[in-house]
């Protein structure tokens, strides 16, 4: 077979394959696109929508998480709160609680402990537009699979694309590059197709691969080898062991010590939480540098009774492959790069939202011109009385 044929069958196949797998997963494509697309600025909108999110700086100590614990319990007889969350000198302290088996942020003022907002968290906008993007609404376990195969789906088609994309000839490229604005709407939308395709495939295959991890964990774990060439790290994979043998400090909580030996150690970050897990497992804590910025993140570890201080992992002592796995959320949403990323991934997302439409537009256009063809050739072919 020539080499010329060659090419023009496997062009034809990936043409073949584009088309079919767009179909199949563009309306899926498009959710999760435009959902992730609304929810990069989701402080933010939340910020102006909700004034209960700010409250008035104090020079005085926060509360302690044990307090706020407390008051959850008082408040909500039979409730679970766990985690403590600090987010910054200017925000309400939250505890993350199950009250009759749905999840509820409780917020409180940090210098006081004074009750500022309840909410439950599937009822919050944001929360609902989050399920969308990563379940559809379906089933945790079921959603994630979709999404994961039609994420996959998503990477070989921005492959294929730039397959199609490529000229056969060098001349032919510059046009390739550009969208004729002054041709009819057909061309214009097929070139609208192309060129964007090409133009935000690195940052589409981005955030492909990083929302990955979210639907596999596999994924994530390849952050974690890629980033350390293979390389093991026991000290950050393994727990530290706890002795329970150790007597109680019965005058202060350890979820206390804990967290006040946190902010003891890094005194100048914007955001801290504190997690008390079980008694046989140490109590975790962290700190990152900006408020509502979850990059940059130190960890300590805390006996469960005593508080302790057992193991500290600072940011800059994590190998690279943990560093990855734990800007992840902030490659795959623009928060690593500030306000500049989350432009850059809504502008992004909402480029990759329009994909599937205008691929759509174009195989409607072209299966319509088709039928129109065919139809006036019937109409041009005039059979004579003996061709009945």
């Amino acid at each position: 077979m020539p080499k010329r044929k060659k090419h023009t069958t496997f062009r034809k196949w990936i043409g073949k394959i584009h088309l079919w797998l767009g179909l199949a997963s563009g309306i899926i494509v498009f959710i999760v696109a435009i959902t992730g697309c609304i929810y990069v600025f989701h402080d933010e909108l939340k910020d102006l929508t909700q004034p209960w999110r700010k409250v008035a700086v104090q020079d005085k100590e926060f509360v302690a998480p044990s307090i706020l614990q407390q008051k959850v319990e008082q408040r909500y007889p039979g409730s679970a709160p766990g985690m403590v969350v600090y987010p910054g000198r200017e925000r309400p302290a939250f505890v993350y609680s199950l009250i009759e088996d749905a999840g509820y942020n409780i917020y409180f003022n940090p210098y006081s402990a004074e009750l500022i907002h309840s909410q439950k968290i599937e009822d919050d906008f944001f929360a609902i537009i989050e399920n969308l993007h990563m379940y559809l609404l379906l089933p945790e376990k079921t959603g994630r699979q979709v999404v994961g195969i039609s994420t996959i789906v998503f990477i070989v088609m921005l492959i294929s694309g730039i397959i199609l994309w490529w000229p056969k000839k060098r001349k032919n490229l510059k046009n390739r590059l550009k969208i004729k604005f002054d041709a009819k709407w057909r061309r214009v939308n097929y070139d609208w197709h192309n060129v964007t395709g090409l133009y935000i495939s690195l940052l589409a295959l981005i955030i492909a691969i990083t929302g990955l991890s979210f639907s596999y964990e596999w994924m994530h774990e390849s952050f974690y080898v890629i980033g350390n060439f293979g390389k093991e790290y026991p000290e950050e994979i393994t727990p530290p062991v706890i002795n329970t043998g150790l007597p109680a400090n019965t005058s202060i909580p350890a979820i206390d010590v804990a967290m006040e030996k946190t902010f003891e150690l890094l005194p100048g970050a914007g955001m801290h939480f504190v997690w008390e897990q079980d008694p046989n497992s140490p109590i975790i804590t962290g700190s990152y540098p900006e408020t509502l910025d979850y990059d940059h993140q130190s960890n300590f570890y805390f006996h469960p009774e005593t508080g302790e201080l057992l193991e500290k992992h600072l940011y800059n002592d994590k190998s690279v492959g943990l560093k990855l796995q734990e800007m992840n959320y902030g490659l795959h949403t623009g928060q690593y790069f500030g306000i500049t990323g989350k432009i850059i991934a809504f502008f992004g997302s909402l480029f990759i939202a329009a994909l599937p439409v205008s691929g759509f537009m174009i195989w409607w256009g072209r299966k319509n011109k088709k039928k129109k063809v065919n139809s006036a050739a019937r109409k041009k072919y005039v059979p004579s009385e003996g061709a009945f």
